[in-house]
């Protein structure tokens, strides 16, 4: 049996390094140390309400395509969203059970690939993103102030907090419904 027709073109699997615990994101001036878990959490609880206001503002035939090169279309930053909310539910459990684990990078490009992002229906996945969010600010509600200190490691070296693992997921929801607003209309 062969394969689609797009297994001859190449996946990227490059995997970016973590931001560090102190970091501030370039393009959307998320600040890491200045975000406080509780505030995590409020961001995180508005990402599903934020995220379909945005991608009801697309077109439905549009919201499939990618507007250009390197940038996803808005299926495939709602499906990363929702993959974000599962992994990241996961890692804290993981940071507040486990001695030290080891975490697999989400190996994003792959994903949407491999699980055809772009193909799926932004409603569905919508309502998806809004179960992922209550399940990681539940697991997010059950670490003991002492817990955020526990760490986990990705690759070699890249060792982050339990608290770093709430601020990349807050940094994650704020950062890609800017991307999914910047995919709507413009407005003069």
């Amino acid at each position: 049996m062969s394969g689609s027709s797009d297994d001859r073109l190449p996946v990227t699997v490059a995997v970016v390094l973590w931001p560090e615990e102190d970091d501030v994101c370039v393009s959307c001036r998320f600040s890491y140390r200045d975000v406080s878990v509780e505030e995590c959490i409020d961001i995180v609880r508005s990402v599903p309400v934020d995220a379909r206001a945005a991608v009801d503002a697309i077109p439905p035939a549009d919201r499939g395509r990618r507007p250009r090169t390197g940038t996803w279309s808005a299926a495939e930053y709602v499906c990363h969203l929702r993959d974000v909310y599962i992994a990241y539910t996961i890692r804290l459990h993981r940071a507040r059970t486990e001695d030290e684990p080891v975490v697999e990078p989400m190996l994003n490009d792959l994903r949407a690939r491999r699980f055809r992002y772009a193909e799926r229906p932004t409603g569905a996945v919508l309502d998806e993103l809004a179960v992922t969010v209550t399940g990681f600010c539940e697991e997010a509600a059950r670490p003991r102030p002492e817990d955020w200190d526990r760490t986990v490691q990705r690759l070699p070296g890249e060792r982050r907090t339990a608290r770093w693992l709430l601020r990349q997921a807050a940094h994650e929801g704020r950062h890609h419904v800017a991307d999914l607003r910047a995919l709507g209309p413009r407005t003069p």
